[in-house]
C-alpha cells in the first residue's frame, strides 16, 4: 500500500477545497468523495507498480528503499494482480458518485485515471519506463486532482486553480525525482528509462530545485493578488524542501534527502524514523537503521555488520561509494551465510 505516498493523494484535494472555501463554494460531500477516490486510485497504482515491477524483474531483493511485496516473495504475483484490479474498480465506482456534482464528462476522467494507473508501469508503452512518469504525476496529482476537486464544488475552472495545480503537481513529483535518483543503477540495469536515467543525476538536481522554486513563486503570486498573508504559511514546507535538497548536491545517494522528503510528505521525519528505526543486537554486533550510520569506521571496526546495510531503505552513501564497498559485501555474504548455518 505504501502509506508514505498516500498524503500525496490527499493534499491536492485539500488545496482545491481550501481554494473553493475561499470563494465561498466548498462542499464537504464532494470533497470527501474526491479524497476517497484519490486514495483508492493511489493505492491501486501502488499495487500495480508492485506487481508489474515485480514480474518484470525491475524490483529486486537488493534494491534500496522499502521492501516490495511481490519482488520479496511476500505476496504471489497473481494475488497482487487481483487485488490491484479490485482496488482500481472500487475507486472507479466511488468516482461515479461525482457525476451529479460535475457532469458526465467526469466519467472520462475516471476511465483515464484507471487506465493510467495501470499504464504507469504496464501496458505496451509503460509511462514510467519511457521518461513520462514525471508528466503523469504533474498531470494527475496536479492539474487533474486539483482542477476536478475544485470544479465539482464551484462549477468552474479558473486561472488560479491551474496555477495551484501546477505548484502541487511539481512538489508531489519531487517525491518521484528522489526515488528515481536513488534507483538510478537498478533502473538502468532494468532498461527503465526515467528522466534520471536519460539525463543524469545533475539534471535531477536541477529539476528538483526548479520545482521547489516555481512552487514558491506560485505561492508568492497568490499572496500578491490578494489571497491574504495566511497563504504564506505554505512557504514553510516549501522552504524545508529546499533545505533538504542540499543533501542531494553533496552525495550521490544521500539518505538525508530521501528520508527528509518522504518524512515531509508524512508530516515530519520523526514519523519516518519511528517506522524504520529498528536497533537490535545479533551475535554481538550492533545493527542500526541507516540514518544512524555515521562513517565507514563504524563498519570496518566491526561495530556495524555491513550485511545489514544492503537491504535497508537508505544505505550509507559514503560507504556505497568507497573502495571498501566490494570488499565488505564479500565479507558480508560469507559472514551472513555462516550466521545462518550456525
Amino acid at each position: 500500500m505504501r502509506p508514505k505516498t498516500l498524503p500525496a493523494a490527499v493534499v491536492p484535494v485539500m488545496l482545491a477545497t481550501s481554494l473553493a472555501h475561499t470563494h465561498n463554494s466548498s462542499d464537504w460531500r464532494a470533497a470527501t468523495i474526491c479524497a476517497v477516490f484519490a486514495l483508492l486510485i493511489q493505492i491501486g497504482t501502488n499495487f500495480a507498480n508492485d506487481y508489474l515491477d515485480g514480474i518484470k524483474g525491475t524490483d529486486t531483493a537488493a534494491r534500496l528503499g522499502p521492501q516490495r511485496a511481490v519482488a520479496a516473495g511476500l505476496i504471489p504475483a497473481a494475488t497482487m494482480k487481483h487485488v490491484t484490479i479490485a482496488v482500481l474498480s472500487a475507486g472507479f465506482c466511488v468516482g461515479l458518485m461525482l457525476i451529479p456534482f460535475g457532469g458526465w464528462w467526469l466519467l472520462a476522467v475516471g476511465i483515464a485515471s484507471v487506465i493510467c494507473a495501470w499504464c504507469y508501469t504496464g501496458g505496451p508503452y509503460p509511462l514510467a519506463y519511457n521518461g513520462l512518469g514525471d508528466v503523469f504525476v504533474v498531470l494527475f496529482f496536479g492539474f487533474v486532482a486539483v482542477g476536478c476537486t475544485y470544479y465539482v464544488q464551484v462549477g468552474a475552472i479558473t486561472r488560479d486553480v491551474l496555477f495551484l495545480g501546477l505548484g502541487c503537481g511539481l512538489l508531489v513529483n519531487n517525491i518521484l525525482v528522489v526515488n528515481n535518483y536513488r534507483d538510478l543503477s537498478e533502473d538502468r540495469a532494468a532498461c527503465k528509462r526515467t528522466l534520471v536515467v536519460i539525463f543524469g543525476r545533475r539534471f535531477a538536481r536541477v529539476q528538483y530545485y526548479a520545482s521547489v522554486l516555481l512552487a514558491g513563486a506560485i505561492v508568492m503570486s497568490f499572496w500578491a493578488i490578494g489571497y491574504g498573508p495566511w497563504v504564506l504559511m505554505t512557504l514553510l514546507p516549501i522552504s524545508y524542501a529546499w533545505v533538504l535538497g542540499g543533501a542531494i548536491t553533496t552525495c550521490g545517494e544521500s539518505s538525508g534527502l530521501f528520508r527528509g522528503v518522504e518524512g515531509l510528505c508524512e508530516g515530519g521525519s520523526r514519523i519516518w524514523n519511528s517506522i524504520f528505526r529498528e536497533p537490535r543486537v545479533k551475535r554481538g554486533i550492533k545493527c542500526l537503521a541507516p540514518c544512524e550510520v555515521r562513517s565507514i569506521s563504524e563498519i570496518t571496526a566491526g561495530r556495524i555488520h555491513p550485511c545489514h546495510l544492503g537491504g535497508t531503505p537508505f544505505a550509507s552513501a559514503v560507504f556505497q561509494q568507497s573502495k571498501l564497498y566490494d570488499i565488505s559485501r564479500t565479507f558480508a555474504s560469507s559472514s551472513c551465510s555462516s550466521s545462518r548455518r550456525t
